[in-house]
């Protein structure tokens, strides 16, 4: 009998884990994942599980800070993830089986402030560093103007790039642009692979709370309607560009965040077409509701819910709610991690001195 995971598989999706928990990676595998993406708080709640503390001692031995020690470990945790998904990207010959690595969020911390050109170099400077040598490593980059502006060069250097943290189209278009601007720039474009994140839950979240004068129909739509609109746009995008492997989208935050909406609502709403990435817990949901999931990325809400959310939502003002919020939502998460390793070497170190 075909699970309903492998029924949106054959429809068309690609599968990706939101998580590069070692043991979550083997279990969505075998459910059919082909990839996985990482973030600060994925990496903080599997640290924080205890299943690594001799690798942080091992790390602490070597007289690493806190936060050469959090980047090794989130290090290991990917190469982890990636030797699993290695056979899937050798099978498709680089077009599926990455594992996304987010660069360091504290780059866009309100607190440190940093220069506009800095963030720029520092995001190019960590996207070629990190990259290096891996054949399966895609370089998460968020969306914001130090992130796109470093793209172009990114994408020059062969970086496989996954562009996070985009809620608009205009984000997306200027993302794509920079990212064929330096895709041109390449000797070969044989391996040349992108893919953009649509944070698609947020979304949603953010009109319920800022925009509750949309009806009951057209309320928890508004992040279907601008993902499907990307979607498209991205397929007019690179289908004159004759590429080798696809440029697609990533349907992420795909997690429903009222417990009254039915758990796979995004999963089936992007159903047929390039890469959903899921937490586990929606994943666990899908695959046990029993459902045939069909096609059904290029099918759009009702002309008339579309037209409301035209008029009712200002996207100027949703981008910049949500990428402030976004912003937090990783710098935070990262400093937690660094305190987290603080608090166990302190530890560890109390307990060699009794």
């Amino acid at each position: 009998m075909t699970s309903p995971l492998q029924t949106l598989i054959q429809c068309g999706t690609k599968l990706w884990l939101d998580s590069i928990d070692p043991g979550l990676v083997q279990v969505n595998r075998a459910l059919g994942a082909t990839g996985a993406t990482s973030n600060p708080i994925i990496v903080s709640d599997i640290i924080r599980s205890g299943r690594f503390d001799q690798d942080v001692a091992r790390l602490s031995d070597l007289q690493l800070t806190d936060t050469e020690i959090a980047w090794q470990l989130t290090d290991l945790l990917v190469r982890q993830a990636q030797d699993v998904f290695l056979p899937v990207w050798e099978t498709t010959k680089g077009d599926d089986g990455y594992v996304s690595f987010e660069l360091d969020p504290l780059l866009e911390d309100p607190v440190l402030n940093l220069p506009h050109s800095e963030r720029v170099q520092q995001y190019i400077a960590l996207g070629k560093y990190w990259s290096r040598g891996h054949k399966n490593r895609m370089i998460k980059v968020p969306a914001t103007s130090a992130g796109i502006d470093s793209l172009e060069e990114l994408a020059a250097s062969g970086v496989p790039l996954n562009v996070t943290l985009i809620f608009t189209a205009s984000q997306y278009r200027q993302a794509s642009a920079a990212i064929w601007r330096g895709a041109q720039k390449l000797s070969s474009r044989r391996s040349f692979k992108s893919v953009y994140s649509l944070f698609v839950s947020r979304i949603d979240v953010y009109t319920a709370k800022h925009v509750p004068e949309l009806s009951y129909a057209a309320q928890g739509q508004t992040g279907i309607a601008i993902a499907k609109r990307i979607w498209r746009e991205n397929q007019d995008f690179w289908k004159d560009k004759n590429l080798p492997l696809r440029q697609e989208i990533v349907f992420a935050s795909t997690g429903t965040k009222d417990p009254n909406e039915d758990p796979g609502k995004y999963v089936l709403a992007f159903a047929g077409s390039d890469i959903e990435t899921n937490p586990p817990a929606t994943n666990d949901a899908v695959e046990s509701s029993g459902r045939v999931i069909t096609r059904a990325v290029d099918r759009m809400p009702a002309e008339e819910i579309l037209a409301e959310i035209d008029s009712k939502v200002d996207l100027e003002k949703l981008e910049a709610v949500l990428m402030k919020e976004g912003i937090f939502k990783f710098a935070d998460p990262q400093k937690g991690l660094l305190s987290l390793i603080s608090r166990m070497r302190t530890a560890a170190r109390t307990i060699q001195a009794h």
